[in-house]
């Protein structure tokens, strides 16, 4: 299908700000100009309960937030640990709270974002040892939280994505902690090779191929290899007995191919998968749904299908 013409004026309108040279230059202004790409979401739900705290970290306190549903009755309900998209250096949990509590509302679940450490302060593995313990944690604590263990989900969006298939493979190899299901959105996997849709689409469609260059630069310190599975998810050479999947990949997304090969590869490993790739989006559609209609509809799509998940 064509790129959807919202999307196509949004990418125009990014394209010129770029020619008239106002497009952000220094890391600084790139977080400023992503947090406020982000208040592009648009939840429409009811309200849900956020509360802030802090849980212990491999080198000191992880901010998290916790919400809750609007409707939220139960004693315990299921989990859902979410991490936050933005390359690795940007993104929090202010950028994406809007995000994060329409996911609370749409899923039924009680939903714990963590703020994981960046690069280029923080450089590899810091966000990857961040979000294992927060997982952990969260898993250990979860009748303090409000939260059914054997009920967990992990996700996130673009690296926050990267993150959860991560600690998903993680859990595996060590036995724990128990994940009911994880739910990629838009997710970069593979940093080994250039797919298709990262050569066709370099330019021009969100995420250009120079500045995902330059973030893994700033994120990866010298001598890690790229196709390390904790950088590459795709990479990893076990893929069943991994938690049941829900994939959300865009058809003009430079990320499309590795998501789509993703779910492809836990399908041929025996793992239940639910995958679709949406005609006509770009990357980070999910949370533009003051303007791209399909935003707000993957959100609820998302939530019946983790409902289902978790029971």
């Amino acid at each position: 299908m064509p790129l959807d013409p919202a999307a196509q004026r949004f990418l125009a309108m990014m394209a010129a700000a770029a020619s008239e040279g106002r497009s952000p230059s220094t890391l600084g202004e790139r977080r400023q100009a992503f947090a406020k790409m982000m208040r592009l979401a648009r939840a429409d739900v009811a309200a849900v309960t956020g509360v802030d705290g802090v849980m212990p970290g491999p080198a000191g306190d992880l901010p998290y937030r916790l919400y809750a549903p609007a409707d939220d009755v139960t004693e315990l309900l299921p989990g859902f640990v979410y991490f936050h998209g933005g390359g690795m250096v940007g993104g929090s949990i202010e950028s994406h709270d809007l995000v994060a509590a329409a996911l609370a509302q749409v899923t039924g679940c009680r939903l714990v974002s963590v703020g994981y450490r960046l690069a280029p302060e923080h450089r590899y593995p810091a966000a990857v040892e961040d979000a294992i313990a927060a997982t952990k944690w969260v898993s250990e604590q979860a009748r303090w939280l409000g939260i059914d263990a054997q009920r967990l989900v992990v996700g996130g969006d673009s690296a926050g994505a990267t993150l959860a298939a991560i600690i998903c493979q993680e859990a595996l190899r060590s036995g724990g902690p128990a994940i009911a299901a994880q739910c990629l959105i838009c997710p970069v996997l593979d940093f080994e090779e250039t797919s298709p849709s990262r050569a066709e689409f370099a330019e021009n469609h969100l995420l250009d191929s120079a500045t995902l260059e330059a973030d893994l630069a700033l994120y990866l310190p010298e001598g890690v290899e790229r196709g390390d599975p904790r950088v590459s998810p795709l990479r990893a050479v076990k893929f069943a007995g991994l938690p049941a999947a829900i994939i959300h990949t865009a058809e003009f997304d430079p990320m499309r191919d590795e998501g789509n090969a993703y779910a492809a590869k836990l399908v041929a490993a025996g793992v239940a998968v639910e995958h679709t790739c949406h005609d006509g989006m770009i990357h980070n559609f999910q949370a533009m749904g003051a303007i791209l209609p399909q935003g707000r509809l993957v959100l609820h799509q998302i939530g019946e299908q983790v409902r289902r998940a978790v029971g």
